[in-house]
């Protein structure tokens, strides 16, 4: 790798002057500046950023780390990795992002992160999750997206789970339905526990009975796919056996609600003429897979990328957690 030596021996130049031309090049003259700037691009050089920090020198782009669980493995929360990276962009920052896999072994993780000396850190997770800080980040500029954690008080910034669904199910008894049938997350997820509570407490506030409701959990496995789609289809097989026992379906998310399609459009019930569906997340790449188009609530996973990276540009002090709002999607599916 081409060094500041090298760039100044082919553009016989001093260090300096090389070192002007990256900082400051309005101070040189335009002969010397273009001669540096071809040595640079022949040489392929590029700053070391991390060790100017090392020695005190702030001249150079400010940079957010993101230590991201999951978030940047799976296509559901990606947007919120974009929005950190172009919003700093956008402000003249750098970000870097570091990939864990498992929160139980994030040494090494942190260690990469922390040696390139970031300004700030934003902690991310696939799924709106409680996590437990790992010491090394403890005292550190920190933000948390898409999660919360006791560790210590942090700034959070989190979708409004609950003010999301409770809007949707408002709009459900609105449009006439009065036989809903409910597939939540996990109750041992933050997302399962919260929706389910905000649904029934809109279907208590239009003074309706939550007898009314057939209400079900999916499994207590965090991902895993195959079990959601299996019990997804069996607590439609048990309500679906002969005539349909409910005529709106309450999905935990959207993955909930297209394996329901499959089942009710293959079984030949129409929707939402025979039975409404209604999703939750707006997951990025399948909104345009649904035929009729689904009714769901948009997670705000860029929104909270970019205030959580606006926390840290802007030096924002305060540390509390933000609800970030979670919109209502009305399609053809409700």
């Amino acid at each position: 790798m081409a060094s500041l030596k090298d760039v100044a021996k082919l553009a016989s130049v001093s260090l300096m002057t090389v070192s002007r031309a990256i900082n400051n090049p309005e101070k040189l003259n335009k002969e010397t500046y273009k001669r540096v700037k071809e040595a640079i691009e022949q040489l392929n050089y590029v700053p070391d950023l991390s060790a100017r920090k090392i020695r005190g020198d702030h001249s150079g782009p400010h940079a957010i780390g993101v230590l991201a669980l999951e978030t940047a493995t799976t296509p559901f929360s990606v947007e919120l990795l974009q929005a950190i990276e172009r919003t700093a962009q956008q402000h003249g920052w750098n970000t870097f992002i570091v990939n864990l896999f498992d929160d139980k072994d994030a040494n090494h993780a942190i260690n990469t992160l922390l040696s390139y000396r970031p300004n700030g850190i934003i902690y991310t997770t696939m799924g709106l999750r409680k996590v437990e800080l790992p010491e090394r980040l403890l005292g550190k500029n920190v933000v948390l997206a898409n999660c919360i954690s006791d560790s210590e008080q942090l700034a959070c910034y989190i979708p409004d789970d609950y003010s999301g669904q409770y809007q949707a199910m408002q709009q459900v008894i609105n449009k006439g339905y009065q036989k809903p049938l409910c597939i939540y997350l996990s109750e041992h997820t933050l997302a399962g526990s919260i929706r389910r509570q905000a649904a029934e407490q809109a279907w208590l506030d239009a003074g309706k009975n939550l007898d009314d409701l057939i209400s079900y959990h999916t499994s207590t496995s965090q991902g895993n796919l195959a079990q959601e789609y299996m019990m997804t289809v069996e607590i439609l097989k048990q309500h679906c056996a002969k005539k349909p026992e409910f005529d709106v379906l309450i999905c935990g998310n959207d993955r909930i609600a297209f394996v329901a399609y499959q089942y009710l459009l293959s079984n030949g019930f129409h929707i939402p003429n025979d039975i409404a569906v209604l999703g939750y997340d707006n997951m990025v790449g399948t909104g345009e897979l649904f035929y009729p188009p689904l009714t769901t609530v948009q997670l705000p996973h860029y929104e909270i990328g970019e205030q959580a990276a606006l926390h840290i540009i802007t030096g924002q002090t305060q540390k509390t957690v933000t609800q970030v709002a979670s919109a209502f999607l009305q399609r053809q599916s409700l």
